[in-house]
């Protein structure tokens, strides 16, 4: 109950934002610049965001690869996207997509539960590294080239960021050293008798053995981090020439690490948040609000046809699982 009010609050907060944002631009202006994206433009930046899915699910194969586990990327595909539509229309239930991933790896695929949610964990762990790289070059370069935002805005966005880049820091940090960063946790709250033959152990092992810098896999799971981050940069270009504005290289990736930003934000599809700082970018970089508004309405919508979809095969997958559950403890009576 407690996890449905955060998420219908998160939900009123980010519409909230959405209104605000409208009634200070204009829904004429905003509907102007949003009739650009019709036909083919539409379909273009639908598939650069099926790309970006498939090099998702790919790198999701390429860390099972490396943890010994083949799975073809046509298995993969429908419980990556079960898992995106929690993650893009729930934000609020941490980890929610990632454990639904890891729960369909033990059933269908046989996978050990520590090997599959350390995969999904993995996962997480390098497209936040990379977002945190683009954000950190992208926000560097509009600062000391561009503007500086405002107060309150730097505040959320800035003290947000901070928090990921904290919590990446920290893990990077105990890899090297390989200290156990859930026995410190147990310890911590005086769990030591949590600290020996347990499956939380057991799936931060499987982690650090995954980023040991000597691994293959990683360095070609990041290569494919990066190439998403490549899809996503040409998805952010092509709009922007769509709505038939023009900016430099650097601009784009200013505006791409303002993307990540605001999905760093627990608010379901980034409503509110992703106008609220896109904004305030696309002003100081010339052009405009309403512009600013339909680049974040059209993302929007292509990665939620995904989400939507994968929330139709999250059903699908669920009421299967039920029906073999069922069908399994009606064998054992």
């Amino acid at each position: 109950m407690r996890k449905i009010l955060l998420l219908l609050f998160s939900f009123l907060v980010g519409i909230g934002l959405f209104i605000w944002i409208g009634k200070i631009v204009g829904w004429e202006e905003i509907k102007n610049s949003f009739l650009v994206f019709t036909g083919w433009y539409g379909v273009a930046i639908f598939l650069l965001t099926l790309l970006i899915m498939l090099i998702s699910v790919w790198r999701w194969q390429e860390i099972l690869k490396g943890s010994g586990s083949k799975i073809s990327i046509k298995e993969l595909f429908a419980p990556y996207l079960a898992g995106f539509s929690v993650m893009f229309l729930a934000p609020i239930l941490l980890w929610g997509g990632e454990i639904f991933r890891g729960y369909i790896l033990k059933k269908n695929n046989s996978i050990p539960w520590p090997k599959g949610i350390a995969s999904v964990i993995i996962d997480r762990i390098l497209e936040w590294t990379t977002n945190l790289v683009v954000i950190f070059f992208g926000v560097l370069f509009f600062l000391l080239i561009i503007d500086f935002p405002p107060i309150k805005l730097g505040i959320v966005f800035g003290g947000v960021f901070l928090l990921f880049v904290g919590g990446i820091g920290y893990f990077y940090l105990k890899v090297f050293k390989k200290e156990s960063m859930a026995r410190t946790f147990f310890n911590i709250f005086g769990l030591k008798s949590l600290s020996q033959n347990n499956g939380i152990l057991d799936t931060e092992r499987e982690i650090f053995d995954f980023f040991k810098l000597k691994k293959k896999a990683l360095w070609k799971t990041f290569g494919l981090s990066f190439l998403r981050t490549g899809a996503m940069y040409a998805r952010v270009w092509l709009l922007i020439i769509f709505l038939g504005k023009s900016v430099s290289a650097l601009s784009i990736l200013s505006v791409l690490g303002f993307t990540y930003m605001a999905a760093m934000i627990p608010i379901p599809t980034a409503l509110g948040s992703h106008e609220a700082i896109q904004i305030f970018a696309f002003n100081s970089l010339g052009l405009g609000a309403s512009v600013a508004t339909a680049f974040t309405m059209i993302i929007r919508g292509a990665e939620l046809i995904v989400a939507l979809a994968g929330a139709a095969i999250l059903f699908k997958l669920g009421i299967t699982l039920l029906k073999n559950t069922l069908f399994e403890n009606h064998n054992e009576i």
